[in-house]
This record gives structure tokens, sequence and C-alpha cells, in this order.
């Protein structure tokens, strides 16, 4: 496989797919707007039994998951070496900077009084003893590590050598803290719910190995996404790009590992701590950790079928299934199996949904945007310079 420098893909910026999410953009900013101005009560369904809900559950937790492409690849490329999964890198660092920015927003918004969040930065008023202060502290740093690590992609595009060259010269250091706080706040989000107790349900509690389920889940999404991304994007550029299949074939068999990992870990804990009899009991909650479970070992039986790592439509099923199942577990933990009891009840807003819709759609958007303008995907050589020559030549296009 003949790989080249990254490029930029060229082509209309106004494509469908922007076209079709721009509506969904501009009512998540209405309703944010809504939000900072009359109050969370004006578009969410919170209440003193769930201070948190699907913003956090799902945009945070979930979204955050979904992000970990980029801390994934760093663990792989720079901590063990295997430099040929560098191609992949951009990508998924791209990925990762809006869908953690994303989520710093979401608890920006999800925050009663949000003019209070300058308190958070200022040191008088650090709150060391809370998971929550250690996991704001990690996910602010990295958002900036993130941009730090994507800044060579602009100073390419820009033509700033000088600047690249003395980037480059620190950017050890940056890589270094870049595989180092995720490490750190992904294990944080699983302490998190610790100190709900009995309000988790036993299926989903785990005093001792919450944080490394939710560390195991961030590598499986982590590696999930960049295998469901770039089997999306191979398949919007046509055969306009670099074949990246091998690698993902590759990466599949890391994932694999993990996921027996987790599987191990997670069935070992439920007999080590007897809960075996919740599994069998019919309930909604044997319900969801039979659908997890089913998600999380699927690809184990899917990608042992013959020729099923060489074809795109099995490793996009596999990552698919892989992320629909780490993200059930992410969410029950936090949202579907968590009871405060006092008879309190919590279903997302309609306002809610649109807003964590919104985000998805404002991600999808960028991502769109900034792989047509700045060299972020792999190519072979000329064939996005190529591409982007015959598209700036029609006579129908418009920047």
């Amino acid at each position: 496989m003949t790989i080249h420098k990254a490029s930029p893909l060229g082509g209309r910026l106004a494509s469908w797919p922007v076209l079709l999410l721009a509506p969904l953009v501009v009512i998540c900013a209405v309703l944010i707007l809504r939000r900072l101005l009359f109050g969370i009560g004006a578009v969410a369904a919170l209440n003193g039994g769930y201070p948190w809900g699907l913003w956090i559950a799902f945009d945070l937790l979930v979204g955050t998951g979904f992000a970990c492409g980029g801390w994934a690849l760093a663990w792989a490329v720079y901590v063990f070496n295997r430099g040929e999964y560098h191609p992949l890198v951009r990508p998924a660092l791209l990925a990762s900077l809006f869908g953690y920015s994303l989520g710093g927003l979401s608890i920006t918004i999800d925050v009663g009084r949000y003019w209070n969040l300058p308190y958070f930065y200022i040191p008088g008023f650090f709150n060391t003893s809370s998971v929550l202060f250690e996991t704001a502290v990690c996910m602010t740093i990295y958002i900036g590590v993130m941009a730090l690590e994507f800044l060579p992609v602009l100073f390419e595009r820009l033509g700033w050598q000088v600047a690249l060259k003395r980037l480059n010269k620190v950017m050890f250091f940056i890589i270094s803290l870049g595989a180092l706080l995720p490490t750190m706040h992904q294990s944080s989000m699983g302490s998190l719910m610790i100190a709900a107790g009995y309000k988790v349900h036993p299926l989903w509690q785990s005093y001792e190995l919450l944080p490394l389920l939710s560390l195991l889940t961030a590598f499986i999404m982590g590696f999930s996404i960049v295998t469901f991304e770039g089997a999306l994007v191979q398949a919007g550029l046509r055969g306009r790009g670099a074949d990246e299949r091998p690698l993902f074939t590759r990466l599949s068999r890391i994932t694999e590992v993990l996921l027996v990992l987790f599987l191990a870990v997670r069935f070992g804990e439920i007999l080590w701590q007897h809960k075996t009899s919740y599994l069998f009991n019919g309930d909604r909650f044997a319900i969801m950790f039979w659908c997890e479970t089913a998600l999380m070992a699927l690809p184990l039986l899917l990608l042992r079928l013959p020729g099923a790592r060489q074809d795109a439509r099995y490793l996009f099923l596999g990552g698919l299934s892989m992320l629909s199942g780490a993200a059930l577990w992410r969410l029950s933990y936090s949202l579907l199996a968590f009871n405060p009891g006092g008879g309190y009840h919590y279903f997302p807003a309609t306002q809610e949904v649109l807003i964590s819709i919104g985000f998805v759609a404002i991600e999808v958007c960028a991502y769109l945007l900034l792989i047509r303008l700045l060299p972020v995907l792999p190519a072979l050589q000329g064939v996005h310079q190529h591409y982007q020559a015959e598209v700036e030549h029609e006579p129908t296009h418009h920047h």
C-alpha cells in the first residue's frame, strides 16, 4: 500500500450532508441560547433526583468515548511504536478534538449557574477532593493539547514551515500529555458513579472495577471509532484515497483483545460478588445487560468468518457493534441503571434530545468541512489534488 502525505480533499464545501445537517445545527444553537437566557428548566427535564441526564450520560460519557480515537492511536503509534498506523492519526485526532470540545460544551450548558464557571480556574476555589474536579481539569487541558497536536495540519496548509519546525521540537512533550490525560479522566468517569452506591444497579455498580471498566471501554470505543469513521470516509471517497483496510484489519485484532479482557473482567466481577441471580431476573436490567454483552461479543464471532477481516462491510459492522455495546454500558451505569429513589423519574425533554442531536450534527459538518480544506486524510500521490482540480474546473462549482 503506497501512502503519501496527507492533503486537502477539496470539493464543494456545501455538500449534501452539510446542507442536510445545517438546520439541526441552527436548532441546537437556538435551544442553547434559550437555555442560557431562561434557565435549564426551559429546555431540560432534570430534577432533584436526576441532577444530570442525557447531556452528561450521552454527550459527555459516550461522546468523549467516541472521541478517544486520537488517544487510542497515540498509544499505538507513539507509546508502542506501531508506526504503520500513523496515516490514521490525523483524521482520528480531528474527530477527537470536536468530540471533546462538544463534551466540554455539554458540561457548560448542564451547569445550573454557568456564570460561576470561571471560579473553576481560580486556585483558591479548587475542590481537589472531587472526582469531577479531576475530570474537568484533565479534559480542559486535553482539549488544549489536542489543539496543539492538530496545529501542524494548519501550519502545513498555510505554508508556515518555520513555525512547524519549532512546534515539532516540543511535540514529544505534547504527545506525552495527550497519552496521559485521557487515561486519567476516562478512568475517573467510572469513579463518578461509585459515590452513588446502591442507587446504581448491582450489575453495573462495582466499587473496585468501575474505573478499570471505564478505561477499557474508552480504548474499545477509540479503536472502533477509527474503523467506523474510516469505513464511512472511504465509502465517501469512492476510491479517491488510499486503501486503509489492511490497517483497519490490524486494529480489529487489537480491539478483540480488549473486548475479551472487558468481558472477562465484567463476568469475573459478577461471579466474585455473587451477582449471577440478577442475570436471569427477566427484568429490563437483565435485558440491558445481555444486549450490551451480545453487542460486545458479536464482533468476536463476526470477524472470525472467512474473509471478514478483508471485507470493509464486516469491519464496519464489527466497529458499529463494539461502539454500540460500549456506549450502552456507559449509558447504563450513568443513567439507565440509576435509581435515586424518592419517586423521582426522568425522561429527556424534546429540547434535550434536539441539543444532543445538534452536537452530533455540528461535529459531522465541521469534520466534512475541514477535511476538504486541510491536509487531514492520507492520499495516494496526486489523488486528492487531481480531484480538487477537476471539481474547481466544473462550471457549476461554487466555494
